[in-house]
């Protein structure tokens, strides 16, 4: 055994992958980031990362630039995700204790602008060779053993003692939700930390407190249990969420899945991109409204004062903190309207270049630890904001709403915000998590049914139809 860290980056010529890379989306302890049938996949780990706390992504940061430092890379590919790369999931919360954790995969497959190619990474002084990489990739796919998950690291359950602000309205958690919703056979599906009144109730306290003035935006998450007793499979709700949500960023990591139409930060090069999500309308209200869909969503998303409101100030979190980083930088001036399957979002993309800060050009997890938590998830100001989160929501959001991706040695990456996502915790049970932004004006009813829409890529991956 050596402690050199070697890789071997090799294209795969000539083999057809109809289904690009979700096609290799068949364990359900695979690693991927995927969008449009491109991405990568990862199998089998031989090093991983861990940390809670403030400085988790700083000390993600200094960790993976010491592995990689002295590594041996041959790669004849050279395309961001080629050489040595790790997967990764964040925390949303300083306070969580949910483990951060980077993981370098054993093999990497990868698929970009029509090239697919496959990475061997390995600790082990044996020979490194293009067959040895097809063999161990032969070895994962032709492999029916599965991940599991609930163990080490997962998500920690959330407390239902009914603590804090709310009294004990939160010890309704755990009871059927409120809103019936068609299971499939034998599944049930219950609230998590807080029940739905009592949820609604931290709703009205929020706005309450944004009317004082001490804030202007919180963002509120609830979570809700599902048990499936034919199990939960984690690589048939990638492949589902892959085939529903091509516009999004399809995520796995460690029992942490999702679909999320939401880019924290992409880095390539001296480049750095972002696209902001704020402002929400469910597709299912469109029903019945003269005209076509879109139309629909123009004028009430787009033309509404409150959504735009709430978006200005996702925009304005996310540029001021890329600002001391970016030699030029811009973004629409006007919100677009991005379509998906289950709602309408306002967006926006901001592009930057990135500018070298005390010699050095930023890296992905420096970039996140500056811009992690935004307003679109957190709200403004963030401490304010946060510490009014952990006040109402009595639950730990672990990863939901945290940085996941992958990063590579060149500093290339990229970085999604965990939403439209759950926790795999065990063979039969998964737990979901949404949000909303709450501003002046925001009703408990209507952010309710938000989450709603917001939880049903999983539910509908998961084979429970809402």
């Amino acid at each position: 055994m050596t402690s050199t860290f070697r890789t071997l980056t090799v294209p795969l010529d000539g083999k057809a992958f109809p289904g690009g890379l979700p096609s290799f989306l068949v364990r359900d302890d695979v690693l991927c980031w995927t969008r449009r049938e491109a991405g990568l996949a990862g199998f089998g780990e031989i090093a991983r990362f861990s940390a809670t706390g403030p400085d988790r992504f700083l000390e993600a940061d200094i960790w993976w630039r010491h592995l990689v430092l002295e590594a041996e890379a041959t790669d004849s590919v050279e395309l961001p995700g080629t050489g040595p790369v790790a997967f990764g999931s964040f925390a949303f919360s300083k306070t969580s204790t949910y483990e951060s954790r980077l993981i370098v995969p054993e093999i990497v497959v990868g698929v970009r602008d029509n090239q697919a190619w496959l990475t061997q990474l390995t600790f082990d002084d044996g020979p490194l060779t293009e067959e040895t990489a097809l063999a161990a990739l032969d070895r994962w796919l032709g492999s029916s053993s599965a991940g599991t998950f609930g163990g080490e690291g997962t998500t920690a359950a959330a407390d239902s003692a009914g603590n804090g602000p709310l009294g004990g309205r939160s010890a309704k958690a755990g009871g059927a939700v409120v809103r019936p919703l068609p299971l499939a056979a034998g599944a049930t599906l219950h609230t998590g930390s807080l029940s739905e009144e009592a949820w609604m109730d931290a709703v009205e306290a929020g706005v309450a407190e944004i009317r004082t003035g001490a804030l202007e935006k919180l963002v509120l998450a609830r979570d809700v249990v599902a048990t499936i007793p034919a199990g939960v499979h984690a690589a048939d709700v990638l492949r589902e969420l892959a085939a529903r949500y091509r516009e999004c960023w399809t995520y796995g990591v460690d029992g942490l899945v999702g679909a999320t139409p939401e880019m924290l930060i992409q880095v390539e090069g001296r480049t750095a991109q972002a696209r902001v999500l704020a402002g929400t309308l469910d597709r299912r209200d469109a029903h019945g409204d003269d005209g076509p869909p879109m139309e629909y969503a123009t004028r009430v998303l787009a033309g509404s004062e409150k959504q735009r409101h709430e978006h200005e100030i996702a925009i304005q979190s996310l540029t001021s903190q890329l600002a001391p980083f970016s030699e030029a930088m811009n973004a629409h001036d006007e919100p677009f309207i991005l379509e998906l399957p289950n709602v309408w979002h306002l967006a926006s993309d901001v592009k930057a270049e990135l500018t070298e800060v005390e010699g050095h050009v930023p890296t992905c997890l420096a970039l996140i630890n500056a811009l992690h938590p935004t307003a679109a998830v957190c709200g403004t100001p963030t401490l304010v904001a946060g510490e009014l989160i952990r006040k109402l929501e009595h639950l730990d959001r672990g990863p939901y709403a945290g940085p996941v991706g992958w990063l590579d040695a060149a500093g290339n990456g990229e970085w999604g915000i965990a939403l439209r996502g759950a926790v795999i915790e065990s063979p039969e049970t998964v737990r979901l998590y949404a949000g909303c932004g709450i501003v002046d004006g925001s009703q408990p009813e209507a952010e309710l049914a938000e989450t709603w829409a917001k939880f049903r890529p999983m539910l509908e991956s998961l084979g429970i139809n809402s």
